[in-house]
Parts: C-alpha cells; structure tokens; sequence
C-alpha cells in the first residue's frame, strides 16, 4: 500500500510540470523542376526581345523528340502569330540558353498582308507552311547565298524540297521597308531574311538543324505529333 501511494505522488509530481511543446514536423515538399520553365526564363537576348512562352514551348517540345536527329543543336523558331513589322524569327542555342540571332521574316505572299493568317502545303500556292523542318545544304541561286530546307510533317511542309521553300536574303525583307510600307515584303512561301542578315544567319543554322514554324492554325496544333508533350 505505500508502495502503491509512493507511486501516485510520484506521478503527479512529474505531471506537474510544463511538459514540452513537441509539433509534429511537416513533411518535405517536393516540388517538380520544369526544364522548360529554367530553360526558357534563363534565355538572354542582346535585343531583349524574346519568343512567347507558349511558342517556345512548342519548338522545345519538338527540338526534345528530334535532337538525337541533328547533326546541330541549335534551334530556330520563326512565329507567324507575330506581324511581319515584329523579330520573330529567334535562332536559339538551347544548351547555352543563348539568343544568337533576331530579326524580322518574311512570310508568302498568299499567307496575308502584315499579318500571315492562312498556310498551305500546296505547290504554287504562295504560302507559307507551319511546322517544323531540318536545315539541309546552301547554295547560290538568284537570291545569293540560300539554304535549303526539308519539311518533317506530312501534309504540313513535307512539300517543301518541292516547292523550293528555301531561306534566303532579299531586300524586301527589311526594316527599312517596312517602315516605308507599314509590312515587309512578301516572297512566294520562303521565309526571307534581311540581305543584311541572311548569310549569317544561314551559317547559324545550316547543315542539320532544327526550325519551327509556328502559326494560329487549328488544324495545325490539333493535329501535329511533334508538338505534344
């Protein structure tokens, strides 16, 4: 029995005291790195005009599936939702997170006026065509310096060799006259550059590389394997 008392007193006498105030730890959040995201807010620019997230987005997606394809790394995105008076052609190396070049493009004749708003596959048709190509070989035609491009999605620009769909320089391409005109100049379907600017761009991106053509196409986006994640 005292025994048993000894015990009790014992008991609420530790009890007490102020016991301490243990708080169950909350568990680690692991939050998920969008390589995207990290490549494209690291991207630098000397213009500090970049491609819209959505658009980079796409071509990334792309350049991701076809890169183990390419015989260059780099990667160029031309955006057609953009006027023809904007940059939007960005030559971009995605490794180094770089902007290597920026500039206006050119879009086909029967795309549109400022703004390119219809694309067709179709030979003689005097449009442009979405999707992504792979850059092949140059040569000197009656533009100059130019280069030629394969169409990789069938029905969208695989007519591309055919229609010699090609880059290349041309005056008409320039800022100057776009600001004399209110647009740039239009070519037959060829996404032309400033004569300024086109043989350093060709040499950027010549001989295996990746370029995507994007534009407000439904067809286009619904239906293009390349660009789903």
């Amino acid at each position: 029995m005292l025994y048993q008392t000894l015990a009790i007193t014992f008991l609420l006498f530790i009890g007490s005291f102020p016991q301490p105030n243990i708080k169950a730890e909350k568990p680690a959040i692991i939050t998920s790195i969008d390589p995207i995201s990290t490549i494209y807010n690291g991207l630098q620019s000397s213009t500090g005009v970049l491609p819209s997230k959505e658009v980079f987005t796409l071509a990334f997606q792309g350049w991701t599936k076809m890169k183990g394809d390419l015989k260059s790394k780099v990667l160029t995105v031309i955006d057609f939702s953009l006027p023809s008076t904007a940059k939007r052609m960005w030559i971009i190396d995605p490794e180094k997170g770089e902007i290597l070049l920026n500039s206006v493009v050119s879009h086909g004749r029967n795309s549109g006026e400022l703004m390119a708003i219809s694309f067709s596959n179709q030979p003689e048709s005097y449009k442009s065509s979405l999707g992504f190509y792979k850059t092949a070989e140059t040569y000197s035609g009656k533009h100059g310096y130019s280069l030629r491009l394969d169409g990789l999605e069938k029905g969208f620009n695989d007519q591309a060799r055919n229609r010699a769909i090609v880059i290349h320089g041309a005056d008409y391409a320039r800022e100057e006259f776009a600001k004399s005109v209110g647009r740039l100049g239009r070519s037959l379907g060829c996404p032309a550059l400033p004569s300024e600017l086109s043989d350093q761009a060709i040499d950027l991106i010549k001989e295996g590389s990746l370029l995507f053509i994007y534009g407000q196409d439904e067809n286009y986006l619904n239906k293009s394997s390349l660009i789903q994640a």
